[in-house]
């Protein structure tokens, strides 16, 4: 376990102690989210190649000493992280890139990448002692943080919009969260959370405002990196909502190289949704800002109009000389069952956005025939059924005879 430096902020560079409880840069507002800093050098004496190689935790705090917890008593026990990687040749062939990897975290146990920033968040609160730990989601992260809130004895508050998919809140009420639907979108949930929080003093969860949750995320890009054998890839594609996943991988391929443990940071595209591309309009017009709008798109974990982790998303897409790319919700559910008979990798709409954004630079000739590229599916597709079953055909129906199932496997075949 690491004791942080301190916090520092994205935007104007002030630094704070990170024990202070100080989410965000008071002189910047909520745009001002922050780094967590730590002592790198010192840290390369107990994280390297060597320790790693001889590490035989499959789970994400293997990179412990980078990762913001202090207390190994506060490590909820629910195993996340060290989640599949694999390579795809029929896609690299379909689309002519050199190889094609796909970086499946809707195994982790909640189905999400976001059990990566829950355990650590669920930790930190168990390291200052709250009780009460809450957090607004479109729906992931509320599942996430329910569950491993449960394990460690915790409450948890979830706001979440009317909207969310069926199968993501009832994971919550399973997990026992106290759970408030609240109608308006994303943005409406999150600023009432923000005021609970505030009120009542919750520990406060939130992906982009708490600047530890990022630190989980970015051990998903730390795997991507020990699994292609510290050769990282060329381009890594990402879905992007809030903007804290972009964030956190970024973060995690730079403490590498600051480690020495890899010598490069790969070219990180975020992929946004049509109706939900505040990010990709700053990034095109090179705006110093992000505009907040509306969001309306099927992919309901990256339907974000006003992404609070803005900063740091642009950050990671313009220092690693990536981009950010919109994509149709027709591209989005036409590469679900793509995705799935390619690979085997079942991806919700938002985890599959990704394979539709690599898919779309691959024909517009953005990839090269010898790039290597990271896909990262970020939730699994038994979290939004109907919208998968909106991107495939209807069932055969037959009665419990041969001769129907003949007639009818005879006009199909």
């Amino acid at each position: 376990m690491a004791r942080p430096l301190g916090l520092k902020c994205v935007l104007c560079g002030r630094e704070f102690d990170p024990r202070s409880m100080v989410y965000t840069c008071p002189d910047c507002g909520s745009d001002g989210t922050l780094d967590v800093l730590y002592d790198l050098v010192d840290a390369r004496k107990r994280i390297n190649r060597k320790t790693l190689a001889a590490d035989t935790r499959p789970s994400l705090w293997r990179y412990g000493e980078v990762l913001p917890v202090e207390k190994a008593s506060s490590i909820p026990d629910l195993s996340v992280g060290w989640t599949p990687l694999y390579s795809s040749p029929s896609l690299s062939a379909k689309y002519g890139v050199g190889e094609v990897f796909v970086k499946d975290d809707g195994r982790n146990p909640t189905g999400s990448l976001k059990d990566r920033a829950s355990s650590v968040g669920v930790a930190k609160a168990a390291d200052f002692g709250q009780k009460n730990i809450s957090c607004a989601s479109t729906g992931n992260a509320a599942s996430s943080l329910s569950g491993f809130a449960a394990v460690a004895g915790l409450k948890s508050i979830i706001f979440v919009p009317r909207s969310a998919p069926v199968a993501k809140v009832a994971q919550l009420l399973v997990y026992g969260a106290t759970v408030v639907l609240v109608n308006g979108d994303y943005a409406k949930a999150f600023d009432l959370a923000s005021m609970a929080i505030e009120k009542w003093g919750w520990y406060n969860r939130n992906c982009a405002i708490n600047p530890f949750l990022v630190e989980g995320k970015k051990t998903c890009a730390m795997e991507i990196a020990e699994q292609l054998q510290w050769n990282v890839p060329d381009i890594v594609v990402v879905p992007v909502g809030d903007g804290c996943i972009i964030s956190g991988l970024y973060k995690g391929f730079f403490d590498l190289m600051e480690l020495g443990i890899t010598a490069s940071i790969p070219r990180i595209v975020g992929v946004q949704a049509e109706g939900a591309s505040p990010l990709v309009e700053a990034y095109e017009t090179g705006a110093e800002k992000v505009q907040f709008g509306p969001a309306e798109t099927i992919a309901d974990s990256i339907s974000v109009g006003a992404p609070r982790n803005w900063a740091k998303a642009l950050r990671a897409v313009r220092k690693s000389g990536g981009e950010m790319i919109r994509v149709s919700d027709k591209g989005i559910l036409d590469s679900i069952p793509e995705l799935a008979r390619e690979t085997g990798v079942f991806a919700e709409p938002a985890g599959a956005t990704s394979f539709a954004g690599f898919r779309k630079m691959a024909m517009q000739g953005k990839t090269g025939s010898r790039d290597r590229i990271a896909l990262v599916v970020t939730g699994n597709g038994l979290k939004d059924i109907p919208s998968a079953r909106k991107a495939v055909g209807e069932p055969i129906e037959v009665e419990p005879e041969l001769r129907d199932l003949e007639k009818v496997l005879g006009l199909n075949v």
